[in-house]
């Protein structure tokens, strides 16, 4: 069982604040306060309403209450959630207090920030340095790699039928290790056009939630430099086998943009459209995306994103998601008795499976990574961490550390055992990777994670 609490990833070198879209309070101009550890957006807060409340309901609500819907951001069960400012002047914590206890809502919650991490050092697979892609019987080799080219030596190396939502920065998609797996969108072409309807006009690679437009790679300092979702999505996906830089744990598959973590971090508000952004391109187009890559935390317990998290368990996607690391001592913390979201949350997807997997980082001699969070009960293995290489903007590559690294593994892994079991559920996919997980034993892991071990794709 996952606990609520407070407390989320801090970065190791690189802490981003908030960032909204720019058509709401949460713009970069925005201030910034702070629950015990964590950041939210001041002036606003997410209010869900009791069910089948009218718009003159809505209104007089407002006054009551002293605040301002300024846009619905979902239905949950017939109950509409909608980002709202507070127009009477009050603090957060009283407006949550006063509105809370007025018993006119089912709850209210802060927008809270959510940040990620890295840390830089240094160039492949052929020279030892992508260690996170070794196994046992591979040249170079690594016991503690995803073992990931041995299932390429088994001409397992991912399919393009395949999708990954990367919830995270954007991704320089002409990357030429990158562009081949990065989704363009059949249904809605560049034409100024929602033409699938889905409320993004020209979603072409995916949507930038931080900014409010279809532009997934800004790489500049106001609207991000997507260095962090790069990297990610070289290490779910970089094309393999073309001679250049680094392989991905997919050489094959297709990879999804919901940018929004910008220049100054991201909302529970924009976190959440993009949740639920892939739950709707499933459901309305077919795409076989099995899960989404979350390498971000930082917010306290939010029941707004467990319920978006939820409907895309229910839609059969999969939330991996970063143990977080640690604190500002930059040695890891036990989830177990200090919660970290979003990986500590459990989705019930309708009771049947947990679709949330927590991910802890691992060196490359095995140990567990110094930062990295851990718990018996809350992170579920363990992935390489430290000393990644991946893709970064300009055609260029660079070593990151941190369990944002470790996270991009598994979500691969995710798709490689999708590409060879078609049809597979997300509960089977989840099985897979624990079961295999389970079978490799990591001392470092023992008693600190459910499986007590690590990313094995080549078990599957």
């Amino acid at each position: 069982m996952r606990r609520h609490g407070l407390v989320g990833i801090l970065s190791l070198s690189l802490v981003l604040a908030a960032c909204g879209q720019s058509n709401l309070s949460s713009s970069p101009e925005q201030t910034t306060s702070a629950q015990g550890s964590h950041e939210f957006v001041e002036g606003e807060l997410l209010l869900q309403l009791n069910a089948g409340l009218t718009a003159q309901s809505l209104s007089a609500l407002e006054t009551r209450l002293g605040v301002q819907a300024v846009e619905r951001l979902a239905v949950t069960d017939g109950a509409p959630l909608y980002l709202a400012r507070i127009t009477n002047g009050r603090s957060v914590q009283q407006a949550l207090a006063d509105i809370n206890a007025s018993g006119s809502v089912r709850f209210a919650e802060p927008n809270w920030i959510y940040t990620h991490a890295a840390t830089s050092n240094d160039p492949y697979y052929v020279d030892g340095t992508l260690w996170g892609m070794y196994g046992d019987t591979t040249s170079p080799k690594n016991e503690f790699g995803s073992q990931a080219g041995e299932a390429w030596a088994n001409n397992r190396t991912g399919s393009k039928s395949v999708y990954i939502g990367v919830i995270d920065e954007g991704i320089d998609f002409n990357h030429p290790d990158l562009s081949a797996n990065i989704w363009v969108n059949p249904h809605d072409p560049a034409d100024g056009v929602d033409n699938d309807g889905n409320g993004y006009v020209d979603d072409v690679r995916g949507w930038d939630f931080a900014n409010g437009n279809n532009t997934i790679y800004d790489g500049n300092r106001k609207e991000g430099t997507d260095e962090h979702g790069t990297h990610v999505a070289g290490t779910i996906g970089g094309v393999g086998g073309n001679g250049v830089g680094v392989a991905g744990v997919n050489w094959n598959v297709t990879m999804i943009s919901g940018k929004f973590l910008g220049s100054r971090g991201g909302t529970t508000a924009n976190a959440i459209k993009a949740v639920d952004y892939f739950t709707d391109l499933k459901k309305r187009h077919g795409l076989n995306i099995v899960a989404t890559s979350n390498s971000w935390g930082g917010g306290g317990f939010s029941q707004a994103l467990l319920d978006a998290i939820n409907r895309g368990g229910n839609a059969g996607i999969l939330f991996i998601a970063a143990a977080g690391n640690g604190g500002s001592d930059g040695v890891g913390d036990n989830n177990d008795t200090t919660a970290n979201y979003p990986s500590n949350y459990e989705c019930t997807a309708n009771g049947s499976y947990d679709c949330v997997v927590a991910v802890a980082a691992i060196a490359k001699d095995g140990s567990l990574a110094r930062f990295s969070n851990y718990g018996a009960k809350t992170v579920d293995l363990g992935a390489p961490g430290v000393a990644v290489m991946s893709t970064l903007p300009g055609n260029t590559y660079g070593s990151y550390n941190g369990t944002s690294m470790a996270t991009p593994h598994v979500s691969g892994g995710a798709a490689l055992y999708a590409s060879t079991h078609a049809g597979a559920s997300a509960t089977q996919i989840r099985q897979a990777i624990m079961d295999a997980a389970q079978a490799t034993p990591t001392a470092s892991l023992q008693n600190k994670t459910v499986t007590n071990g690590r990313l094995n794709v080549g078990a599957f």
